[in-house]
């Protein structure tokens, strides 16, 4: 259990915890007068107990998460009693679906709305899966197609095409667990790279078509807009981890400093790297360093990017838009800013690439222009959507009530 602040602020405070393989990252941000988010805190701490986004041990996660409240609440000078958390793995699945309902008064209402919602998610899934999120991407009036907002239309049928995003039931319940060990509340779970699209991606991308991906240390995930709205996710298990487990199996070096050649030294365009520039490797056990070709290093490294890059490629063609993302690629995430990443990106896609930072928010500029974080900004923003409110004063509103019957209805079927 975290120790109590014996000082307190009372601020409009929204939290976003990112429980990442490689790292936990809490991010403070306060609301101003303007509905904007201003970033106050951050806690960061190495994670331990989570294997490719999913909890392996919960005693080593809680101890992580720990200290990453506890750093972010003595910066803010603030108590953390609930947090917006992402989830991903291999284990989550999407595909889309499609809901119909007759209109009862002739005139779309919220009530009509919920219902052909309920109607798209009315699907089989498999016993040991659950539905994290249902995401409209157009609503059908009588025919009619290529509706955002269906309230106040006139129409007799009431159709909506939706994304359906489902995760394991135990790993939802691990990442809940641990957190409500930290005596913390789980706010909402909210799919990584569906958080990160709110911090890097722009609306004008979203409309044109453009695919996200997400590199962090465990997975690779991904998320393809097409007219404005989400059409699919997929998650890959190869990420920023397994370069740095080839690194050291390549050149014969413990792992920690492979992570560190790899922080410093590598790129993933070999032919860039000059032929006599080398680096220190150090040796495993009691055996010498020794020193090694920088281009071989770069070698190493552009082999799994490439192999990544044309897992996303193959993934995407599978998703049948590849011929729809006019805007390109977005590369974010910890991994995503390697040396030569984008220029290797763009030349197997064929398509525009540029890193995502996040955006949206203000302070703390060490993590507006770091792809590191755009997972836990992106929690944030997904925060201010969802209690939709553009002022402090609302807080308290309807709209609230309504998000807190939504997440106690949702975590009492599940957990």
């Amino acid at each position: 259990m975290r120790k109590k602040l014996t000082k307190k602020i009372e601020k409009n405070l929204l939290v976003g915890l990112d429980i990442g393989t490689s790292k936990v990252v809490t991010l403070v941000g306060e609301v101003d007068l303007d509905g904007k988010i201003n970033l106050i805190s951050i806690g960061s701490h190495p994670s331990k107990g989570l294997k490719r986004g999913v909890v392996v041990n919960i005693d080593s996660t809680v101890a992580s998460i720990q200290s990453s409240v506890e750093m972010a609440e003595n910066t803010a000078e603030c108590q953390i009693h609930s947090a917006y958390t992402g989830i991903s793995g291999s284990h989550v699945k999407s595909f889309n679906s499609h809901g119909i309902v007759a209109i009862r008064d002739q005139e779309v209402t919220q009530a009509d709305v919920d219902r052909v919602l309920d109607a798209a998610r009315a699907v089989a899934i498999p016993a040991d899966q659950k539905i994290l999120h249902v995401l409209p991407q157009e609503y059908i009036i009588d025919n009619q197609g290529g509706i955002r907002e269906p309230i106040g239309m006139s129409g007799v049928r009431l159709e909506a095409n939706v994304h359906m995003v489902t995760g394991s039931v135990s790993a939802a319940q691990n990442i809940v667990k641990c957190i409500k060990r930290c005596g913390l509340e789980v706010a909402d779970v909210i799919l990584e790279q569906l958080a990160s699209s709110y911090a890097v991606l722009s609306e004008d991308e979203k409309e044109l078509g453009v695919c996200l991906v997400d590199i962090g240390a465990g997975t690779t995930d991904i998320a393809v807009f097409v007219d404005g709205a989400i059409r699919h996710t997929a998650v890959i298990p190869i990420a920023g981890d397994q370069v740095t487990s080839d690194i050291a199996v390549a050149l014969r070096t413990p792992t920690a400093s492979a992570e560190a050649i790899k922080m410093k030294y590598a790129s993933a365009l070999a032919e860039d790297i000059p032929g006599d520039e080398t680096i220190e490797v150090d040796g495993v056990g009691e055996r010498p360093g020794r020193t090694i070709s920088r281009k071989h290093l770069a070698e190493v490294v552009e082999a799994r990017y490439e192999e990544l890059f044309n897992l996303v490629k193959a993934e995407l063609k599978r998703s049948g838009f590849e011929r729809r993302i006019s805007a390109g690629i977005v590369l974010t995430g910890g991994a995503s800013s390697v040396e030569g990443g984008l220029v290797l990106a763009e030349s197997i896609f064929k398509l525009p690439v540029r890193l995502g930072v996040p955006m949206g928010v203000s302070g703390l500029p060490e993590i507006i222009h770091n792809p590191s974080y755009a997972t836990g900004v992106g929690l944030l923003l997904y925060a201010l959507q969802e209690q939709n409110a553009p002022l402090p004063e609302e807080f308290s509103g309807a709209g609230v009530k309504a998000l807190l019957a939504r997440m106690k209805a949702w975590f009492g079927s599940n957990f």
